[in-house]
């Protein structure tokens, strides 16, 4: 009998609800529900957040979703009733909190966590990058140099015992991988690569020419530290350069949730236009000649930098920025980490278009390398089904997650209910 094509049942549990069209990590999300509905999978998304406006429909993708409460017996009598064959984990935080209740009710359950990126590696990059800004230029945000500072976070700490404690994560990012396997010694067979993943239609798209587009785009979440990092610098220095240059072109900043002091930053005197919210990010940026990402500090793989490669956008960004995200060809436009190369980059390229055809026949070319689904999706079902057929003896072997997991969970455990009795005094 073939273990995959049999009804089973996954619970998702969120961090937040998926907003496909405000994050990549919403997008990542939806892929992975598209992933096991294709497996024969029914699913349960269960949230402890408030529910959104821009959240996904998930009724209308055939999901159950569930409002879920923390410290709160509720959610022992909701998956036990449930019964899931798999549970995922949005993020580590998630496992921290109800990861023990998973293992007590549902012990059978293969344990899954998505990490979207590496929390700790994105907080100990901003830490750095805030301690040494002008050292930026000498790469002091390097995973190498940033070692000592990683094996001390409490956030690390924290990060890395849930990936012990899962049965599977999946990585986004290889370099995130060689970090967890050479830094913290994570056995790889607990390590899954799971990028981005597009279907060949969306690898495939008629994009509009070099003429037929105009100005440039910046776009991110503004709740992400790093977007709004990359923001100011593009204010207050980048695109001073570059409209010295074009001075009548325009950049346009899009982004779910700019705040106040984003929509401040908007000036049509020089082109800097804050849009904001966009209904259709894909749209916005087929309508740029250049996407500009000038990200200082962050991890994982970038959502903006892959729906720039689909669209054949070329696009300016950083080491920061093209981590995990290189194959053997080039670049899909610039890589530059000053704010004068940065500038220089991205006016040749608006420019050129001759170099702007180059780079962008690369951008689909590297996303057909990085994102193909078929090929990632078949590498993933035969990981699921090995882990499924031997889940009893893939948890003997990672004894450091058993000992995790005891420990961890007996000390949860009382700290909930202590803290579920003490709610239910008030």
């Amino acid at each position: 009998m073939d273990i995959t094509r049999t009804m089973k049942k996954l619970l998702i549990i969120g961090w937040v609800w998926p907003e496909p069209n405000s994050s990549a990590a919403g997008s990542r999300m939806l892929q992975l529900i598209q992933y096991f509905q294709s497996e024969n999978y029914s699913i349960t998304f269960a949230c402890t957040a408030q529910r959104t406006e821009h959240m996904a429909d998930l009724n209308k993708l055939d999901v159950s979703s569930v409002d879920i409460k923390l410290n709160c017996t509720s959610f022992d009598v909701f998956i036990c009733s449930l019964q899931p064959d798999v549970v995922m984990f949005d993020r580590f935080m998630m496992e921290e909190q109800f990861g023990w209740r998973v293992s007590e009710q549902c012990p059978q359950a293969l344990k899954i966590l998505d990490t979207e990126d590496l929390f700790c590696l994105r907080h100990a990059r901003h830490a750095a990058y805030k301690k040494n800004k002008e050292m930026i230029e000498a790469n002091i945000l390097s995973t190498e140099l940033l070692s000592s500072e990683l094996l001390s976070s409490e956030l690390a700490q924290r990060e890395v015992a849930a990936i012990f404690r899962c049965d599977l994560t999946l990585m986004i990012s290889p370099k995130e991988i060689e970090l967890l396997t050479g830094l913290f010694k994570v056995d790889a067979s607990l390590l899954h690569y799971l990028p981005f993943v597009y279907n060949q239609e969306q690898l495939e798209q008629i994009n509009p020419s070099y003429g037929q587009r105009q100005g440039f785009i910046s776009i991110g979440n503004f709740r992400h530290p790093p977007n709004w990092d990359s923001v100011l610098w593009l204010k207050q220095q980048i695109w001073p350069l570059i409209r010295k240059q074009l001075p009548k072109a325009e950049i346009h900043i899009c982004g779910a949730y700019p705040p106040p002091k984003a929509t401040e930053l908007h000036d049509e005197k020089t082109g800097f236009i804050v849009k904001g919210w966009v209904d259709d990010a894909a749209k916005a940026m087929q309508s740029a000649r250049v996407c500009l990402a000038p990200l200082r500090f962050g991890a994982g793989m970038k959502g903006k930098l892959a729906e720039a490669m689909l669209c054949a956008t070329p696009s300016v960004t950083t080491n920061i920025g093209v981590e995990g995200m290189q194959t053997q060809l080039p670049w899909a436009g610039e890589i530059a980490n000053d704010a004068v190369s940065i500038a220089n980059a991205a006016v040749n390229l608006y420019q050129s278009s001759e170099a702007w055809q180059h780079t962008s026949e690369l951008g689909k070319k590297n996303a057909q390398l990085l994102f193909e689904q078929n090929k990632r999706f078949l590498n993933f079902s035969n990981c699921l089904t090995k882990l499924l057929n031997n889940l009893t003896q893939h948890r003997q072997n990672n004894f450091i997650g058993s000992m995790l997991n005891h420990h961890h969970h007996k000390s949860t455990k009382y700290m909930s209910q202590w803290i579920e009795a003490k709610n239910n005094t008030k």
